[in-house]
């Protein structure tokens, strides 16, 4: 029986929840708020799915509004939005010597990095790109800057 449940653990059939220190919020943060060294604290408990240490939060932005004593999930912080949502900002196509810009409109919020939706203001159409570190938006080819 020992053996059946040992198989089952290592072939990921059974989740096993590991006791090690997580990352919680100190104190309530609301969501846009760049997270600093007084924002987290590292305290015993689950670590499945969540920040276990305090490098991985500081600096970043909290994506959603964090509660004092609970753990910050891998996908509640972020880093900093550099494109507000209804920015207008310059959509780019790079591939090989071609290269095109047009002015598009952002309809979310985002980072460097990040997957954007954004309207063409010429054509209407939306398209996804990612946000490049001079806060234009890359689609094509040559998609993540």
């Amino acid at each position: 029986m020992r053996l059946l449940v040992l198989l089952a653990v290592l072939g990921g059939a059974l989740p096993v929840v590991v006791d090690a220190d997580i990352l919680v919020a100190t104190r309530s943060v609301r969501g846009q708020t760049i997270l600093g060294p007084g924002d987290v604290a590292v305290v015993a408990g689950e670590a499945v799915g969540t920040l276990v240490a305090p490098e991985e939060a500081i600096g970043q932005e909290a994506r959603v509004n964090l509660y004092a004593g609970r753990p910050i999930r891998i996908g509640d912080v972020g880093p900093p939005a550099i494109i507000e949502r209804n920015q207008i900002v310059t959509l780019r196509y790079q591939s090989r010597g071609l290269s095109i810009a047009a002015d598009a409109r952002a309809l979310n919020r985002a980072g460097v990095g990040d997957a954007l939706r954004v309207m063409n203001l010429a054509s209407r159409n939306t398209v996804t790109g990612f946000v490049a570190p001079d806060g234009s938006v890359v689609v094509g080819a040559s998609l993540k800057p």
